[in-house]
Formats: structure tokens, sequence, C-alpha cells
């Protein structure tokens, strides 16, 4: 089996464990690539084989791959901690930015979409598990930063996003992914201008059969698709 066949059946095992994580349900579950440290061939393996968007977590390296058509005929996500100096120059490129942290970034976001004409799309990211080291607004934060997003004419907010400790056995995580969920309906019943709570983003290769059940419709996951990353 070639490498590029490999992640088509990574993928197609992959779509199997969603399914059995559904046990039965027919909600759908939005697969993203997530193609840090993966070339535009293997990128382009990726799409052939059926996977809904490709996420980035580096600008630079979302920009290299981009100028090669890497991710034609696919929405692009930006899935990475987003640095204030470089917000110019991905606003506008990519379908979703999935890691808006603060009401800083979102007004940047909202200046630079501005100026372009556009109306940029974002997920807002949760610390779930109060991580330092981490990304991500505490969820006592997210009604404040949704009211800021709904005084903004560029930026609509389609959902909410996070990144759980890493999985050191099965099931460890679900809390935090019920969390989350939670947070999720609390907030599609509220009425703010520029939000919608379309895509619950969160699960990645060691969790994400625990994510789906709790509720995810968006899981990014990068080893069990490409193979483990060699840094």
């Amino acid at each position: 089996m070639t490498e590029l066949t490999q992640i088509a059946e990574n993928i197609r095992k992959i779509r199997g464990g969603i399914a059995a994580a559904l046990n039965g349900g027919d909600r759908a579950v939005l697969l993203v690539a997530a193609t840090k440290m993966n070339d535009a061939p293997r990128v382009r393996a990726a799409i052939a084989a059926g996977v809904d968007a490709c996420g980035e977590n580096r600008v630079q390296e979302f920009l290299e791959k981009d100028a090669l058509g890497a991710y034609d005929g696919c929405p692009k996500h930006f899935i990475g901690h987003l640095q204030r100096n470089k917000v110019n120059r991905i606003v506008g490129k990519v379908d979703l930015i999935q890691s808006v942290d603060s009401e800083e970034l979102l007004g940047l976001i909202e200046r630079r979409a501005a100026a372009l004409g556009l109306t940029q799309d974002v997920l807002i990211e949760i610390s779930v598990a109060g991580e330092a080291q981490k990304s991500g607004i505490p969820p006592s934060a997210l009604p404040a930063l949704l009211a800021a997003a709904a005084r903004c004419g560029h930026v609509r907010v389609r959902g909410l996003m996070c990144v759980p400790p890493v999985v050191v056995d099965g099931g460890t995580n679900r809390p935090y992914f019920a969390l989350m969920h939670q947070l999720f309906v609390d907030n599609s019943g509220k009425k703010y201008d520029n939000v919608s709570m379309d895509f619950l983003s969160m699960g990645m290769t060691d969790d994400y059969a625990d994510a789906v059940a709790e509720g995810a419709n968006m899981v990014r996951i990068g080893s069990a698709i490409f193979g483990r990353r060699q840094y």
C-alpha cells in the first residue's frame, strides 16, 4: 500500500469510528484534516479521499502550501493560535478561523475584514480545562465575547472550539466535551447579532470518538490521517 493510499484508508477508518460514536444517530460530523507538517501531495491525497476541510496551525505554512494549490477544492480553516501581528495575513484567505480567544483579536479581525469588504467566519476558542499553556477564554467570559461579536459588522461567529488536555486514558476528556456541549446548547438559544451556533469543533486523533459521542459536529484530526508527525 502506498503512502497516499494509506491516507485514504485511514480516512475511511475514521469515518467508521465517527459512525460508531454516533451510535445510530444521523448528525453530520465534519472531518477537518489537521495538515500541519504535511506537504502539498499528502494534503491533496486527503482531499481526494473526502475530508470536509483542511486546517492549518501556522500562518506561514498555510501561505506556502496555499500558493502551491494544496487546498484546491476544499474549505480552508485556521486552527492554531493566531498571533495579532499575523491577522492581516490570514483574514479573507481562510473560510473559518477556529481560534478567536479575545476581544482584541476579534477587533483586529473585524478591522481587516472591513478593509477587505468581506465577512470572516470564526469560532470562539474555550479554555475548557483552564490550562495556562493553552489559548482560549474561560467559559464565564463567553457571553461578553459574544456580545462584542454582535457589535461587529464583518465577523460572524459560527460556534465554539476547544483543545482539551492530552489524553492519558480513554474517556478522560468526556467531562470537558460534555461541558462544551452544554455551553453550545445554552448559547444556541440566545439571540446575538452575527452569532449562530452551527459548529462545535472538538476532538482530535486520540479522543474524537468521545467528542462525537458528547455532541461534536466537527473534529480536527491529523495523526490518525497522516501518521505521527516527525518533529
